[in-house]
């Protein structure tokens, strides 16, 4: 006797539709379409993301950001060993004079300090060249007028005036400077002249008596053989009382031994 099986197929071998049979029926335009346009561009979105939020993340070390150092006024070696810990590398971009600062001292840094860096940044400096040198040019012979110029230009001031009296040399004019020209001194350095007066006279030079207290003024006054002339005040509060603010002569003006010269001297009433 035969016997009956229950089966799980329809009649004819087919099989049950699915859910995606219904929305795309085998053959149809629809099913088509997803199948070579639909499922590559997902498999691209996929491709994407991964590439997006895994691979770039572990390349670019996201999340290992830190605020970098400052480095300014620190010398390289010493800002190496902090660079070093911190996985990042310099480069000296320039060097500049600095006057006050040292030689090999970092001006500046790039980028800023304060910014979110990563491991692996390369920090560019700007170091210190020191104080810059400049040579005294040759004044012999030059008025005093003329040698104030030269010093002005190299970017050098006019330090102390001394005389020597001489008939054997030309008059009214320098005879040296000291210290002596072709000498190298940091910019903005004064430099002192002798000047040859010719025979023994009563002239003299005026200084620089602007900065100075009134006290200290008429003492240098007098040790260049002038006299302490009219004194104004004028109230200025970003000067100390009794500071000289003016001066009749200019610094270097060649005057008369005992000639008289009027002073504007700070107050605070």
């Amino acid at each position: 006797m035969l016997q009956v099986h229950a089966s799980r197929l329809s009649p004819g071998g087919k099989k049950p539709d699915g859910f995606l049979s219904k929305l795309l029926p085998p053959g149809s335009l629809k099913r088509k379409l997803v199948l070579r346009i639909g499922i590559p561009l997902l498999s691209l979105f996929v491709v994407y993301w991964f590439m997006d939020n895994v691979v770039m993340m572990m390349v670019t070390r996201h999340g290992e950001e830190f605020t970098l150092p400052d480095y300014t006024n620190q010398t390289v070696l010493e800002a190496q060993l902090s660079l070093d810990n911190l996985g990042l590398e310099y480069k000296v971009a320039s060097e500049e004079f600095s006057p006050g600062k040292a030689k090999g001292l970092i001006l500046n840094q790039f980028p800023l300090p304060g910014t979110k860096v990563k491991s692996g940044r390369v920090i560019k400096f700007v170091i210190s060249a020191g104080q810059k040198l400049i040579p005294i040019p040759f004044l012999g012979g030059k008025s005093v007028r003329q040698a104030m110029l030269d010093l002005e230009t190299a970017g050098l001031t006019l330090g102390e005036i001394a005389w020597a009296f001489s008939d054997t040399l030309p008059e009214r004019v320098v005879v040296f400077s000291y210290p002596a020209a072709g000498t190298e001194i940091p910019m903005g350095s004064p430099v002192n002249l002798m000047v040859n007066r010719g025979r023994a006279s009563n002239f003299t030079y005026m200084p620089n008596v602007v900065g100075l207290t009134l006290t200290d003024a008429i003492a240098r006054l007098e040790d260049k053989s002038l006299k302490l002339g009219i004194v104004t005040y004028r109230t200025d509060e970003n000067y100390l009382p009794e500071t000289v603010l003016e001066q009749s002569e200019a610094e270097g003006t060649e005057l008369d031994a005992g000639t008289e010269i009027d002073l504007v001297v700070s107050t605070t009433e």
